[in-house]
């Protein structure tokens, strides 16, 4: 049973999350010859307070 862990920075539409979730989703299915129904894929989100590439954190107003 493939489990996929998916973290993100929040801000993205919900339903844009949705039709990533269903698309890794058959990915995996079709790449590994796994049933669907067997595949789980979880996103996690963190909001851009953090979440950083090195010392600069996604808040900061140069990286939006």
């Amino acid at each position: 049973m493939p489990i996929i862990h998916i973290t993100l920075v929040q801000g993205r539409p919900e339903e844009k999350i949705q039709q990533f979730i269903r698309q890794v989703a058959q990915v995996a299915s079709d790449t590994l010859d796994a049933p669907i129904q067997t595949v789980r894929v979880m996103v996690n989100e963190v909001p851009p307070t953090r979440f950083a590439v090195g010392d600069r954190l996604k808040s900061d107003p140069s990286n939006n």
